[in-house]
C-alpha cells in the first residue's frame, strides 16, 4: 500500500495551481488535463463529470503529490473551521513564516491564528494556521 495525492477542489485551478506554485515552490508533474466521459463518471459517482485536473509535486518529498480539480459544475460550500471533522490541513515547513506568511496574504489568503512559539526560547518551533486564496487551511512551521 502506497499513499498517493491530495486533492484540492477549486473554484479556479490554474490560479491556486500558481499560487502553490509561487509560494512553496511546487512545479507541474504533467500538463493539466481535463478529464471527462464515462469512466470518469462512473469512477467518482457524478454523472456528466467535467474536471481540470492539475498535478503539482510537493517540496521536499517524493512521491505524493498535490492534485487540483476544478469541477464545470461545482457545488459551493461553507467555508471549512479548523475545528471540524473531515479534512483539516496541509502543513509546510518553511525557512521564515513570517516572509511565507505576507506572501500568502498578499496572494489573497486569510489569516486563521497568529504566529505562535510551541517550542522553547532555545529551540523554538513557531506555527501558524492560514488560508489558501481559496480558503484551504495551511499550517505553516519553523523550526
Amino acid at each position: 500500500m502506497q499513499f498517493k495525492h491530495i486533492s484540492l477542489v477549486a473554484r479556479n485551478a490554474a490560479h491556486l495551481a500558481e499560487f502553490y506554485k509561487s509560494i512553496f515552490g511546487c512545479t507541474e508533474i504533467r500538463s493539466p488535463k481535463t478529464l471527462t466521459g464515462e469512466a470518469v463518471s462512473r469512477g467518482n459517482g457524478l454523472p456528466g463529470s467535467e474536471i481540470l485536473s492539475i498535478w503539482l509535486s510537493l517540496p521536499g518529498v517524493d512521491g505524493p503529490f498535490l492534485e487540483i480539480h476544478e469541477y464545470r459544475a461545482a457545488v459551493e460550500r461553507p467555508v471549512p473551521q479548523v475545528n471540524e471533522p473531515g479534512y483539516g490541513h496541509m502543513s509546510f515547513s518553511v525557512g521564515d513564516i513570517r516572509a511565507t506568511s505576507a506572501a500568502i496574504l498578499q496572494s489573497g489568503g486569510k489569516a486563521l491564528g497568529e504566529i505562535t512559539n510551541f517550542g522553547t526560547e532555545e529551540s523554538p518551533v513557531l506555527l501558524v494556521y492560514i488560508r489558501d486564496p481559496e480558503g484551504n487551511i495551511l499550517e505553516l512551521e519553523q523550526s
